[in-house]
């Protein structure tokens, strides 16, 4: 197969279909949305077994735990992926939603429309439960997508498509509203990040490699985040059970997402309090710990952090520790390392805990919450295509709205410009 007319063929298929999303109605898109539902969840038990496949594979060719876990598929997650369809069709619908209409001296009216974006290829790895929330958030929004998933997910991801065009046949609107690349060649997606012809954004949700890569040969905008460096600090004045709970949580949730906690960071004055129930905690998980010297003073049998576990996203039961000591050496160490995905204090200091919103320059801050709530299905958003750490256009889970841009109106009655 000629990879590049593939690639450019499922382009100008996209761009087409484009154009009748971005004026499908509403109820149309819903309907839509509800089908795909459906037909996901009359599929449970053999997209199960499809994805064990997938599963399979990967154990042979040597996948990590991380890689493997977001692979798989199970029945909670596919529950999962039904109920983000469902939470996007219940969502608003952005589209032609008129702002800031305003008399202007000349007599015009001028406003803003919000409008679909156009084709967003979204490129990511191992998650096909990504594949339905795309699809669904790109049709809420209007606009069309072209999928590509990583080898490794390659039967659950075309399952899933087929369940996705099921869906979009029942309502009338095109199938090449959502294409799934279907080979594995790595010459696709640098085909499909250079079509500047066809494509409007791209996506990209995967490792650093991945990202950086994308980035440097994109010739089209990119969304993205390159990794998830994700800080807890408990404060002198936290609540130590809050703090106790929401640091486990944020490591052990799971371990192979954005938003785990990488690095804890803990207040000197309560560090010999909450440090030993922790790596008690931890212990019991079988969770790795890498401290700081002051750390290691109250935990002696843990390895010795290096500069480097700073700056590591382990993706892994590895947690590095500091104890910092107070507000504004946490604040300065999180400035150093942070990757700018998310940050929580566990703090009953409101004045501390309004300097931390404030001053952490991060896409999610987070008081006295676990940092696995970065997540665009717990902000209510439905879904997430992404998050991203991007300063411009959005930043943040990337939901319905961040999928769309605004045009400027302008209304007159005859008027011309004297």
């Amino acid at each position: 197969m000629d990879v590049r007319n593939y690639i450019n063929q499922l382009g100008r298929q996209a761009r087409v279909a484009s154009r009748i999303l971005s004026q499908a109605t509403t109820r149309i898109k819903n309907d839509a949305l509800l089908s795909i539902a459906d037909s996901i969840m009359e599929n449970k038990t053999a997209l199960i077994a499809i994805n064990s496949k997938d599963l399979d594979a990967g154990k042979k060719h040597g996948l990590d735990a991380a890689l493997l876990d977001r692979l798989e598929l199970n029945a909670e997650r596919i529950d999962a992926m039904a109920e983000g369809l469902t939470e996007i069709a219940a969502l608003p619908d952005p589209i032609g939603e008129i702002s800031n209409l305003t008399y202007r001296p000349s007599g015009i009216q001028v406003g803003q429309m919000r409008v679909p974006l156009g084709v967003i290829g979204i490129i990511y790895e191992s998650r096909p439960n990504v594949t339905a929330d795309a699809a669904g958030l790109c049709l809420k929004s209007g606009n069309a997508a072209i999928l590509r998933g990583g080898s490794e997910a390659i039967h659950s991801n075309q399952a899933i498509a087929s369940y996705i065009h099921a869906g979009l046949e029942k309502t009338g609107l095109p199938a090449d509203s959502v294409q799934v690349v279907n080979i594995t060649d790595r010459a696709a997606v640098m085909e499909l990040v250079r079509m500047k012809d066809y494509v409007d954004v791209i996506v990209p949700r995967g490792g650093k490699g991945l990202i950086e890569n994308i980035s440097n040969e994109a010739r089209v905008p990119v969304i993205k985040h390159l990794h998830g460096i994700c800080h807890v600090y408990i404060d002198a004045k936290a609540d130590l059970k809050k703090a106790t709970d929401i640091a486990f949580n944020s490591k052990t949730h799971r371990y192979g997402v954005c938003n785990a906690m990488e690095t804890l960071l803990v207040a000197s004055t309560v560090a010999e309090q909450i440090l030993p129930e922790l790596d008690k905690l931890y212990k019991d998980k079988g969770v790795e710990l890498r401290g700081c010297d002051k750390t290691r003073d109250i935990l002696p049998n843990i390895k010795s952090a290096t500069e480097e576990d700073w700056d590591t996203e382990y993706l892994a039961p590895i947690l590095s520790i500091k104890v910092t000591n107070d507000l504004d050496d946490a604040i300065d160490h999180i400035h150093k390392h942070s990757s700018g995905h998310t940050e929580s204090i566990v703090t009953e200091d409101i004045t501390h805990a309004r300097r931390f919103m404030s001053e952490v320059d991060s896409s999610s801050v987070m008081v006295n919450a676990s940092t696995r709530f970065a997540d665009g299905f717990e902000y209510g958003l439905g879904a997430e295509i992404g998050i991203s750490t991007d300063k411009i256009h959005v930043r943040g889970p990337v939901g319905v709205e961040g999928l769309t841009s605004q045009k400027y109106i302008v209304i007159g009655d005859g008027h011309i410009r004297g």
